[in-house]
């Protein structure tokens, strides 16, 4: 149990380093005026991208096998496991905004400003100091 705990402590380490890196680059590449430039955040963009995404996928992966292991929290004390569960689901929808976003960065579609995407980057901040509260305090 010990070795799935900290194999899903790394990977989630690992998942969280692309979430907050992949929007610094999209900072980055919606402030880029030359085209070089542009071909090397595109690049970086999709080589974390495909970094990133089984990393995840591993994070999710190990979190489950913990949660079969531990039992389903049904009891008394587990809520707050509930609230992490939804967080960790709707950190999967932000990884898969990503996605989206890098895509329309490769299609040079782009509309948003370097100013949204600096206020995107926050959203993984935030996902990880509540879950770490929760993981860590269990307030309920």
């Amino acid at each position: 149990m010990l070795w799935v705990k900290a194999f899903h402590i790394i990977m989630v380490v690992s998942w969280f380093a692309g979430l907050f890196y992949l929007p610094r680059l999209f900072v980055n590449h919606a402030m880029a005026t030359e085209p070089a430039e542009i071909a090397r955040l595109k690049l970086m963009e999709r080589k974390l991208y495909r970094f990133m995404t089984p990393i995840g996928i591993l994070a999710l992966a190990t979190g489950i096998w913990m949660w079969g292991l531990y039992g389903f929290f049904a009891g008394e004390g587990w809520r707050w496991m509930h609230v992490k569960l939804t967080l960790v689901l709707l950190l999967a929808g932000y990884h898969g905004w990503c996605w989206k976003i890098y895509r329309d960065f490769a299609a040079d579609k782009n509309t948003r400003s370097h100013v949204w995407y600096r206020f995107f980057n926050e959203v993984p901040v935030l996902i990880l100091i509540a879950v770490t509260i929760l993981v860590v305090v269990k307030p309920f």
